[in-house]
């Protein structure tokens, strides 16, 4: 299993994701879209919009068949998001969580797709990045545990106080649509042109090198550093120095090495530390 931040320079590629960020991603995102489907298919709209005319899919008519799916996703789903709480939890991972100043950036990044301004340079994730991986993981975590409320009252409870049962579901159906919005959104991020290469890491972990010099230089700079001193014997953390870095990554204070010349930014000369 390749671990992320291996650069093959000879192919123009770059390690952004390992094996196993992609599994997790894609059960996640593959149950989630069968927990839409089934979760819309129980409302019952299977035979109100004659769905089960199709042929081959007479079954989404079928409210216990329906049922049975959504259990089975919801199973893959939560499996997956506790592996994932839990596997980068003991590792110490944590580029992804929310930064100060994340918004301040992501407005900077939204103005410069109009021409305003410039893109501050970035690490390993934008700052919308990991804004809306904190708001997926909330929806998440909502449906999970109202899901898991649900279940309990229909196959083990039926007499569950109405209270929490009305709260339970109407937890789970706000939550519901807001993640179907979240994942549409998700999709949408993609077409955006500056963000199209990210496409690539999403199928095969990997991106082009010289888009991550470009839009990345600090994640670059912070595995290239970590090559180096590895290399030498010196221990380092890669997400301390992207802290101190990222101090200067707003939207009126872009280093000067990263400054726009042209069409991208200059990357050829090494970052100097600010004392």
């Amino acid at each position: 299993m390749m671990a992320d931040g291996i650069m093959e320079e000879d192919r123009n590629l770059i390690r952004r994701h390992g094996l196993t960020e992609l599994i997790e991603h894609w059960a996640i995102a593959i149950s989630g879209i069968a927990l839409i489907i089934t979760g819309l298919l129980e409302l019952p709209i299977g035979r109100r919009y004659y769905i089960t005319e199709i042929p081959g899919f007479s079954w989404a008519g079928d409210y216990f068949i329906t049922l049975s799916l959504h259990y089975a996703a919801a199973i893959v789903f939560a499996a997956a998001a506790f592996f994932h709480l839990f596997y980068h939890g003991l590792r110490g991972d944590n580029a992804l969580l929310p930064r100060r100043g994340d918004i301040k950036a992501s407005i900077a990044v939204m103005k410069s797709f109009f021409g305003k301004g410039e893109e501050p340079p970035f690490h390993k994730y934008l700052p919308e990045q990991r804004l809306a991986y904190a708001g997926m993981a909330l929806l998440i975590g909502l449906l999970i545990l109202s899901g898991l409320i649900k279940t309990y009252m229909n196959l083990l409870n039926p007499q569950l106080s109405r209270v929490i049962a009305l709260m339970a579901t109407w937890t789970h159906n706000i939550a519901f649509v807001l993640f179907v919005f979240a994942f549409i959104a998700h999709l949408a991020a993609l077409v955006i042109k500056p963000n199209r290469p990210l496409l690539r890491g999403m199928f095969t972990g990997s991106v082009r090198l010289d888009y991550a010099r470009r839009r990345h230089p600090l994640w670059v700079e912070a595995v290239e550093g970590s090559v180096t001193n590895s290399s030498i014997g010196v221990t380092g953390d890669e997400e301390v120095l992207a802290g101190d870095i990222e101090k200067h990554a707003g939207a009126d204070s872009v280093p000067s090495e990263h400054r726009e010349r042209g069409t991208g930014f200059e990357t050829s000369e090494p970052m100097e530390k600010e004392s």
